[in-house]
């Protein structure tokens, strides 16, 4: 399941950014390829299902809107590979992206899917159980 679609990323960041990051072929640049859209797209939705994993049941009934936006985001960021600059901004929502899905992860912040909150990951609450007290205040009294 992908998160985001090759026409949210051209939405978000524009047409001639996705044919320059993806057109391999054509000199000068001129089409998407969505083959490597896809891929990237894919890619970060195998990602944020590793941090989705431990707070929700996947898959998701419907995608919220921040899941869009974090998957453009991490795509965007894989399309740009070894050309991304740790200063710019394409890494500065990567990092952005990851950082919310860790608190996700973590339970920090809520994911809620078209106003309901997802059914949690894991099977309930815990339950502890331990042994009766060796020593107690009758069993000591007597030393």
């Amino acid at each position: 399941m992908s998160y985001a679609t090759q026409q949210d990323m051209v939405d978000r960041f524009g047409e001639l950014e996705l044919v320059q990051l993806t057109d391999r072929v054509n000199v000068p640049v001129s089409t998407i390829d969505a083959v490597v859209v896809a891929r990237a797209l894919g890619d970060a939705s195998a990602k944020i299902d590793t941090y989705l994993t431990k707070a929700v049941k996947l898959p998701l009934p419907t995608v919220p809107d921040v899941l869009v936006k974090t998957a453009a985001d991490i795509a965007r960021y894989y399309l740009h590979g070894k050309a991304a600059d740790k200063d710019s901004p394409v890494t500065a929502a990567y990092n952005d992206a990851l950082v919310w899905l860790r608190d996700v992860s973590r339970g920090l912040v809520e994911l809620s899917v078209a106003g309901e909150t997802p059914a949690p990951a894991g099977g309930g609450s815990v339950k502890a159980v331990a042994p009766n007290r060796v020593f107690t205040r009758d069993t000591l009294r007597h030393l």
